[in-house]
């Protein structure tokens, strides 16, 4: 009952419609040059991922060669199974197994594909079997179930390299395994665009139509995840501002001083700060400490002002506007300084 109760989960995301979101080859390219150096004898897992469509599958098949892979699977959820390189179709889950080609290009005689028994849910028990075969994992997951899918990865001890929305870090899942180093965001963040299909419903914002038909939608928050080391990981942000009580004020709720923006932290401060999420994309290890979150350490706002004296709508850090009045800000990243502590 619980596996069908999930897949009717999973159904229920597709048919609204929100999580069929092709990315472009360009952006994987762009990333996936940051980790060249990981995939050399190693299996990938595309599990979203229908190698007919999909760019992980263009790219990794291309490029098998030349990253030196071990092995390429792709799986995706019900999909249309047809010859890999024909266009007749009919409904229903596909597994994918690559083993390279000399020349480059993808050799037919080389793969490997079949139909799944199940639906190709990424939770099911094919699918987790061969996600034990993996070393790392590389695709778009439906971003309705990213603390699922993320939290799988981390339980099954892979690598990856996944695409997100950039406000996943809030999710108390995510931020965690950011706040214990397990995970961090990759090279890429801001705006993306992606293919969507033809039954995606029109937007007011982000979305169009391009001369051939083709819609597409684009997020300005979207991002890459992983687990895998990259150079920009160890590149210090330059500090250039010093610290000033008035242009850094204290937050009400937390002993810690506000920072609206990266650029703007203070070179010489060495107590508890608050930054945006978009803190996370220039975020190095070695320079800043993360503490927690506004979300876990704002006190509420009962114990420093008189009820109905402030904006309420949960834990957030809250500013004093002067006039016995507070302002509830938008989620904070709390960090301190590692290079001045103690």
């Amino acid at each position: 009952m619980k596996k069908k109760i999930k897949n009717q989960s999973l159904g229920k995301a597709r048919d609204a419609k929100q999580d069929e979101f092709y990315t472009q080859l360009s952006d994987i390219e762009h990333e996936l040059k940051h980790y060249k150096k990981h995939f050399k004898n190693k299996v990938v897992y595309c599990n979203c991922d229908d190698p007919r469509v999909s760019n992980f599958f263009h790219y990794f098949s291309y490029n098998f060669q030349k990253l030196g892979l071990k092995k390429l699977i792709t799986t995706c959820y019900k999909n249309q199974d047809r010859d890999l390189f024909s266009r007749n179709a009919v409904e229903q889950a596909i597994y994918l197994e690559y083993s390279g080609g000399d020349s480059g290009v993808p050799d037919p005689n080389k793969v490997g594909i079949r139909r799944l028994e199940g639906d190709g849910d990424f939770r099911s028990a094919e699918s987790v079997e061969l996600l034990k075969q993996a070393d790392i994992v590389v695709t778009n997951p439906p971003f309705s179930l990213f603390r699922e899918y993320i939290s799988q990865l981390v339980e099954q001890g892979k690598k990856f390299v996944i695409v997100g929305n950039q406000n996943a870090v809030s999710y108390k899942e995510v931020f965690d395994l950011i706040l214990e180093n397990k995970i961090w965001l990759g090279n890429k963040s801001g705006d993306m665009a992606f293919k969507v299909p033809d039954h995606y419903e029109a937007r007011k914002t982000r979305y169009w139509v391009d001369e051939r038909g083709q819609k597409w939608r684009s997020m300005g928050n979207a991002c890459w995840f992983t687990n895998l080391d990259i150079a920009k990981r160890h590149e210090e942000i330059i500090l250039y501002k010093e610290y000033d009580p008035e242009e850094y004020p204290t937050y009400a709720n937390y002993n810690a001083i506000e920072v609206g923006k990266t650029s703007d932290i203070p070179a010489d401060y060495d107590g508890a700060m608050g930054v945006p999420l978009t803190f996370l994309d220039k975020h190095n290890p070695d320079q800043f400490e993360i503490l927690g979150s506004s979300r876990t350490l704002g006190e509420p706002m009962s114990q420093v002002a008189e009820k109905g004296s402030y904006s309420q709508g949960g834990p957030r850090f809250y500013l004093p506007n002067g006039n016995g009045t507070y302002r509830r800000l938008y989620d904070r990243i709390v960090i301190r300084n590692k290079k001045l502590k103690g």
